[in-house]
């Protein structure tokens, strides 16, 4: 199977491409800029035809949920009419297509766990322009999963885990807010759960089951509980730890607004593809693990 992704750089494409490495019958290639400019829709498509994939997996995104409100144009350039190019791409192919989304398409007003039919009302610019990707994806290729997940975190790129541990170094207090709940989402498992439904799709022709997924770790917590959890488990490995100090999303105001809650129900692919992520803790552990055992204080900050 050829697995073409988009994105060189993003924490799920890195993900893949790890998890592609030594696994017979698995080809993933990742596209990116120049050659697949998300911004110039033709690159697109040519781009994604020449690689030839079995399954296309579109996870390159504009990712800077506070930038996005000063950039609009550019958020819905990449994240809705870029990512319907994709998907347009994946259809001319006749292949499916994988489409990374988020929990910021929530308000994050449900009391509980969102699950994929809750009405969708983003906060934001880049919430906005992500919903707005999901249904260009939907409208350009009907075999398309797009799968909404939250709080992802990895040994790459930029993320909360990693932020943590470099604060971390350097002082020995952190505040983090505690009012924001969701579920950690390791995009190792993520991966892993892409690898596990495009494999069935290329086993199954007769798969009619596409459309919209949730797909975060298991079990939830609050911003402030993860970092102490993150530096609890540092501190195990001889790795930096600091006191987490919880404060209240007010004390910390950021120009796009956070949903208050982000936790998402994954029952639905777990039901589909027979397919579940471990629980939040398991997976950070490993990823701390690998961070403070296994790279030095300076790939932190990368």
């Amino acid at each position: 199977m050829r697995l073409v992704v988009t994105g060189r750089d993003g924490q799920v494409a890195a993900s893949l491409l790890e998890a592609g490495q030594g696994n017979a019958g698995l080809e993933v290639v990742a596209i990116g800029r120049p050659e697949l400019d998300l911004t110039r829709p033709q690159t697109v498509i040519d781009a994604i035809a020449v690689a030839k994939p079995d399954i296309v997996v579109s996870a390159a995104a504009y990712t800077a949920v506070d930038q996005a409100e000063d950039e609009p144009d550019l958020a819905f350039a990449v994240n809705a009419t870029g990512a319907g190019k994709v998907a347009e791409a994946a259809a001319r192919l006749g292949v499916p297509v994988i489409h990374l989304s988020t929990d910021y398409v929530f308000d994050g007003s449900a009391p509980g766990a969102y699950v994929e039919t809750d009405a969708t009302a983003p906060l934001g610019v880049y919430g906005a322009s992500k919903l707005a990707g999901e249904q260009a994806v939907a409208a350009a290729n009907p075999r398309h999963l797009i799968l909404r997940t939250a709080w992802v975190y990895s040994p790459f790129g930029r993320n909360f885990v990693k932020t943590m541990l470099r604060l971390a170094a350097d002082r020995d207090e952190i505040s983090v807010v505690a009012d924001q709940w969701g579920n950690p989402t390791c995009a190792l498992d993520i991966a892993d759960a892409i690898l596990h439904a495009a494999a069935m799709l290329r086993r199954d022709n007769s798969f009619t089951a596409f459309g919209i997924y949730h797909l975060a770790g298991t079990d939830e917590t609050n911003w402030s509980d993860f970092a102490r959890h993150i530096l609890d488990t540092s501190r195990v490995f001889g790795g930096p730890w600091a006191r987490v100090r919880d404060i209240a999303t007010m004390d910390y105001p950021t120009k796009a607004r956070r949903p208050a809650n982000s936790r998402l129900s994954s029952a639905k692919f777990a039901s589909t593809f027979g397919w579940n992520a471990p629980d939040w803790r398991r997976s950070a552990d490993k990823v701390v693990r690998r961070l403070v055992v296994g790279e030095t204080k300076q790939a932190l900050t990368a």
